[in-house]
């Protein structure tokens, strides 16, 4: 028999008025993961670790996947060949064809000219198209300052043009060219009589002073009747060129000054009127004057001064 006295070690509860023995099932588990656990815990922590096992093992097994079907090349060729189908029946789509060409903003002459260098024949697709290639080969044209290629809704390929309009002519020796307020060759012309409006300039390296040319034509707005063109001398300077045979030698810096100059002192004085040959002021400080021959000759006869008779 066992003896009636309580174990000394399980004190008794007083709340519950007995001794309370602890079963098998109320011991408490060890919360701390095991070696491996935590190891993989560690490693999953780790960036480099989630980022190969989200994306770089998914991508490598559909690389694999992918690199072993089409290792064979049957099935390589078969689907390059629905792919070439697929994309022949999207660009031959109708919404996709173009079958117009527009231009805007040309001159019928130059309308015809654009017609013949695009070359395109219509219709085409608007994915076998180039239209950079189309835009470079208007901007060849001389008479083109900018032009603008676009496909249009309704299968229009529209081209807006900006075209150089002219302000000189330019004659090269028999030839006369049309050239726009920067210098640029607009197109050629037959006769001084088919732009009678524009004014004429000739010489070496005309073309590259148009700006200064345009401005002097401005300046000799009092004068416009009588003048017949400009003459670049040397590159470097300008004569202005009148009727009967009178020219005005102008400085090679400040050339329209100097003009201005001129015109207000033919203003007071009708100087341009009288018998004079040429107005020399390409030396500002001493402006010089030649009359003409028949002028020379009677002021000298007045003067009482007996030349031999020649032909200036």
């Amino acid at each position: 028999m066992q003896p009636l006295t309580a174990d000394r070690r399980y004190p008794a509860d007083p709340s519950r008025g007995a001794a309370a023995r602890p079963q098998a099932g109320d011991m408490r588990r060890d919360p701390a993961p095991t070696r491996m656990a935590y190891r993989m815990q560690r490693l999953w922590l780790t960036p480099l670790f989630r980022i190969v096992m989200r994306v770089g093992l998914p991508a490598f097994l559909i690389v694999f996947v992918a690199g072993v079907w089409l290792g064979n090349d049957a099935r390589r060729a078969a689907l390059l060949s629905k792919v070439d189908d697929l994309r022949t029946a999207v660009e031959q789509r109708p919404e996709f064809m173009v079958s117009v060409l527009s231009i805007s903003g040309a001159s019928p002459s130059l309308d015809a000219a654009i017609r013949d260098i695009l070359a395109i024949k219509l219709p085409q697709s608007s994915f076998d198209l180039d239209l950079e290639a189309a835009r470079a080969r208007i901007a060849t044209l001389d008479a083109v300052a900018q032009a603008d290629v676009k496909v249009k809704s309704g299968g229009v390929l529209e081209v807006t043009i900006t075209e150089r309009q002219p302000a000189l002519i330019w004659r090269k020796g028999d030839e006369l060219d049309l050239l726009d307020k920067t210098g640029r060759r607009v197109a050629k012309v037959l006769t001084r009589a088919d732009r009678p409006d524009l004014p004429v300039m000739a010489g070496e390296g005309a073309d590259l002073a148009a700006a200064e040319a345009l401005a002097l034509v401005r300046a000799a707005e009092p004068i416009t009747p009588r003048l017949r063109g400009l003459v670049r001398m040397g590159e470097r300077r300008w004569d202005l060129v009148l009727d009967r045979n009178q020219r005005i030698l102008l400085p090679a810096k400040e050339p329209v000054r100097a003009l201005e100059r001129l015109l207000a002192l033919d203003k007071a004085e009708d100087l341009l009127n009288r018998d004079i040959f040429t107005v020399d002021l390409r030396n500002q400080m001493r402006p010089t004057l030649r009359l003409a021959p028949h002028s020379l000759r009677e002021l000298r006869r007045a003067k009482g001064i007996e030349t031999a008779e020649s032909d200036l």
